[in-house]
């Protein structure tokens, strides 16, 4: 293994980052335990197979190497493009044992994740962390995964917590073709054609700059999602059956997706109203990402992420009109393409150079707020059951990071015919977390009722 440039977004994940807004996605793992010493067995094999898993072993490491003029010219334009960015590269000290701890037992295993998903990452060590928490009902146990975001996305964070799940046999993914080596300089031929492209790529930072601005006019959302940082963190999770948003789906109209998102709409509501901030009349900017990765294609490295920003339909009290609603917008955002609009401004991460990155990270993260006001996204798992040490996975919850300034973040998977939401607020903001819980199983229950009638 050698040492990689970060790509322009993780780098911009890295510098984001702060003391009280770690920037690591997550997930809790809930195992069925067929014996005492199941948790401690699994935390063994953790840190057994991790020192296998190339991945695992990378850590980041900022670079500070500017040009000299004693270098050849190909070798200074390197370094100064280099200048202020990060690698990722293998970590010679690593010992898996460092990232892998088994806790003391937990009667609740989400009160435990979310004082864990407060706590950052070390930046020195390769920034991932496996946390065994063996449950006091001494039949189950669960693993709580962080990755740092500029080490994995979701699809990469999957692909990594699956190479320490019990070995299965699957098909072998699809290798890219080798991309043939480019020489410092564009053959001369390409010119035309990189002008072009250059010129699209100032359009599109423009028309998504344009509609970034065009967001924050006639804003409505509710102070209840965003907040002073109290560096603290509070998790929770709701498990839906696939079966019941199938036949929301089929009944109304619309996707999955469509449906997993009004449902998230419809909670706020109740959420709002129940605790006396009210929801009438309010539109909150829901920030959808969306992958620009091959999901069968092995391009390891690099975040791909663009995204869709809707209204979330709040202040609409009929349900399957906030679903209507949600389903018109996706539709709009899908047309348009992930390229284009106010949810594609990770896309202008690839034209800032990486100083850019390390001086503007901080006051990028607290722009956040203008930007959108919850994220809600889904995290793609595998359709076969998964199994640490022979014990079965029954249920897992994907953790987003919270963005500076916000309140809440919401991650959907489907897994084995079921749909789970995983919650992540600030403790000190959302003290009432589990209410909101509440609500996502309300919802799905009162848009089955209005699709029946």
């Amino acid at each position: 293994m050698t040492a990689d440039p970060l790509a322009p977004l993780d780098l911009a994940f890295w510098n984001i980052e702060s003391a009280g807004h770690p920037m690591h996605l997550a997930a809790l793992g809930v195992f069925s335990a067929r014996s005492p010493s199941a948790a401690a067995h699994a935390a063994d094999l953790l840190a057994a197979r991790a020192a296998a898993v190339p991945g695992l072993r990378m850590r980041i490491r900022d670079t500070w190497e500017p040009p000299t003029l004693r270098l050849p010219l190909a070798s200074a334009v390197r370094r100064s493009l280099a200048f202020g960015g990060a690698t990722r590269e293998p970590d010679p000290g690593f010992d898996p044992l460092d990232h892998v701890r088994l806790h003391p037992p937990a009667a609740d295993f989400h009160a435990a994740a979310g004082r864990l998903m407060g706590l950052p990452l070390r930046r020195a060590r390769p920034p991932w962390e496996a946390h065994v928490l063996p449950g006091e009902d001494g039949v189950s146990f669960a693993v709580l995964f962080k990755f740092h975001h500029a080490l994995a996305d979701g699809l990469r964070a999957l692909t990594l917590a699956a190479a320490l799940m019990d070995p299965m046999d699957l098909p072998t993914p699809r290798s890219r073709p080798a991309e043939p080596r480019r020489g410092l300089l564009p053959d001369v031929r390409e010119v035309p054609g990189l002008v072009r492209g250059a010129l699209a790529d100032a359009g599109r930072a423009l028309d998504i700059g344009a509609a970034v601005a065009r967001s924050t006019l006639d804003m409505r959302s509710s102070p209840a999602l965003t907040c002073a940082p109290s560096g603290t963190r509070r998790t929770a999770g709701v498990v839906v059956d696939l079966d019941d948003v199938h036949r929301i789906r089929k009944s109304a109209g619309g996707t999955v997706n469509d449906v997993l998102i009004a449902v998230v709409a419809g909670a706020l509501r109740r959420w709002l109203d129940e605790r006396g901030d009210g929801s009438e009349g309010l539109a909150p900017r829901a920030l959808i990402p969306v992958s620009r990765r091959r999901p069968r294609t092995a391009h390891p490295q690099g975040n791909r992420l663009s995204g869709y920003l809707i209204r979330l339909p709040v202040g609409e009290r009929d349900p399957l009109g906030r679903l209507t609603q949600v389903r018109t917008a996706m539709d709009r955002n899908k047309d348009a393409g992930p390229h284009r609009g106010a949810g594609a401004v990770a896309l202008l991460a690839e034209h800032v150079p990486p100083l850019g990155h390390r001086l503007g990270g901080p006051l990028l993260g607290q722009a956040a707020r203008l930007w959108f006001d919850v994220l809600v996204t889904s995290v793609p798992l595998p359709g076969f059951g998964l199994r640490l040490g022979g014990d079965p996975l029954g249920a897992v919850f994907p953790l987003a990071p919270l963005a500076p300034g916000h309140s809440l973040a919401v991650a959907v998977s489907t897994y084995r015919g079921s749909v789970h939401y995983g919650l992540v607020a600030d403790g000190a903001a959302v003290p009432d977390l589990g209410r909101l819980a509440r609500a996502v199983t309300e919802e799905v229950t009162t848009l089955i009722s209005a699709c029946d009638h």
